[in-house]
């Protein structure tokens, strides 16, 4: 059976790997895009011709904007989508919005036509969701399931609480997610099922009471 953990657990084992064990937290942050990226070329269900990432304000965001530079600089045609206010946005996430910036990654806004899009790549909260969606985040989870495109989710499709996997308000149906270090417990419920899609577990170096996989 799989191994899964609460969203406080995620965050406590999140602070210890970067306070107690001493990797920066940019580091898990590209260990974690790396991750994604090979899921993403690894699923037959992705089409990468033409490919959306959205971010939000957080570190979930972050990790979509790292993995939006991988696809960009391995010659697969991405676009960036930034979802809320720049004055929320976390330090490690304005970092990666820089790289991006560097490397000429194209952005495109709210009124885009998502069905052009061949993947889109979800990065707009983390587990730590703790109120029903609204604004602007809502209207796009709602026109990313109304596109129609193969959605892949990172740590857990936006809008699904971690720990019970009800939907706040709404929620990505994702056609797969890449979770990181250990699946939440809400993903696992069966009323979850249909939005997280297939499961990727990603080691990115962040372990439950200091025991790893041999």
């Amino acid at each position: 059976m799989t191994k899964s953990i609460s969203v406080e657990k995620s965050r406590e084992l999140d602070q210890k790997t970067i306070n107690e064990v001493g990797i920066p937290s940019m580091v898990l942050m590209e260990r974690a895009a790396l991750k994604v990226y090979e899921d993403l070329l690894a699923n037959d269900q992705l089409g990468l011709t033409k490919v959306l990432v959205i971010a939000g304000t957080g570190n979930n965001g972050g990790d979509a904007l790292a993995v939006a530079r991988l696809l960009e600089t391995h010659g697969i045609d991405t676009s960036i989508l930034l979802v809320g206010e720049p004055k929320h946005r976390s330090e490690q996430m304005e970092k990666q919005l820089q790289i991006c910036d560097y490397y000429q990654i194209k952005h495109v806004f709210l009124n885009e036509d998502l069905s052009e899009y061949t993947t889109i790549v979800e990065g707009l909260f983390g587990s730590g969701l703790s109120r029903n969606v609204a604004g602007d985040f809502a209207t796009v989870i709602d026109h990313i399931n109304a596109s129609g495109v193969n959605t892949h989710a990172i740590d857990i499709p936006s809008g699904l609480n971690g720990d019970t996997g009800q939907v706040m308000g709404t929620a990505i149906k994702a056609t797969s997610t890449s979770t990181l270090a250990y699946v939440k417990d809400g993903m696992i419920k069966p009323e979850a099922k249909d939005y997280t899609g297939q499961i990727f577990i990603d080691d990115i170096g962040i372990y439950l009471d200091d025991q790893y996989e041999e």
